[in-house]
């Protein structure tokens, strides 16, 4: 099993420098990262270390990060994303994450999902021949994302299916889903094909696995037993030194 170290978290106590981080997430026998924005790191020095280590990035994010539950950020959204395929073919990675924005106040649900199924369609045919996919990501609004528009995966599925294009799915986090009380064969069903990529933390804390009581390795044998072949992106704030949490996250994954 292929596991994608988030890096924003991961390996922050041991390095200031997103590439040293890489260095070390590799040394610690990691096959992928991932991080959250672009924009505000030095491409370079991570192409770099990518290139040095053969370490592969997973995904990152798609800027900017504005609400496509407002179809006034279409095209700017759009024009973004054109940087962004462009950074992900220079860095190769094959995913970026897509966050649909806050439920927006005097706008109906309908009216919003309406603007992201429009946004998102425009986005697959820009994304149509790159060898880049866009993943919405579903976030939960109990805890970390109060306000958030899109928290059920079952609506996320639903959005993607609409465009009609296979760049476009969802990015599903186990965390996420699990403090929404989400069951993950349920949700997921058989649009496995709709998973570009996958969050693990543990519930409470969103800390490492084995720290709360989310059935991790239950979750996770689901998907894989059902066809989900990419990483297993680690997203998660280490309570004990990060090459630690790892080591026992893939022992605990088997």
């Amino acid at each position: 099993m292929r596991l994608s170290a988030c890096i924003e978290w991961l390996f922050a106590a041991d390095a200031d420098n997103f590439a040293d981080r890489i260095r070390l997430a590799h040394a610690h026998g990691v096959e992928a990262v991932e991080f959250w924005k672009w924009t505000n790191k030095d491409i370079g020095s991570i192409e770099w270390a990518l290139t040095e280590t053969g370490i592969e990035l997973t995904s990152f994010v798609a800027e900017p990060m504005i609400a496509l539950t407002d179809r006034t950020n279409k095209e700017a959204f759009l024009k973004g994303l054109k940087s962004s395929i462009a950074t992900a073919r220079r860095l190769g990675a094959h995913t970026l994450i897509a966050q649909a924005g806050d439920d927006l106040a005097g706008k109906s649900r309908e009216e919003q999902k309406a603007a992201l199924i429009e946004t998102l369609t425009a986005a697959g045919e820009i994304l149509e021949g790159s060898g880049v996919r866009l993943g919405l990501e579903p976030l939960n609004t109990l805890i970390d994302h109060v306000g958030y528009f899109l928290h059920s995966t079952v609506e996320g599925l639903e959005i993607v299916r609409a465009t009609g294009r296979s760049e476009i799915g969802i990015v599903y986090d186990v965390y996420h889903s699990a403090v929404m009380g989400e069951d993950t064969a349920e949700v997921i069903g058989d649009d496995i094909d709709r998973v570009f990529h996958v969050h693990i933390a543990d519930h409470p804390g969103r800390n490492e696995p084995g720290s709360g009581n989310v059935d991790l390795k239950r979750r996770v044998d689901w998907l894989v037993e059902h066809g989900y072949r990419g990483a297993i992106g680690l997203e998660y704030r280490p309570l004990a030194a990060s090459a630690a949490t790892i080591v026992e996250t893939r022992h605990m994954l088997g």
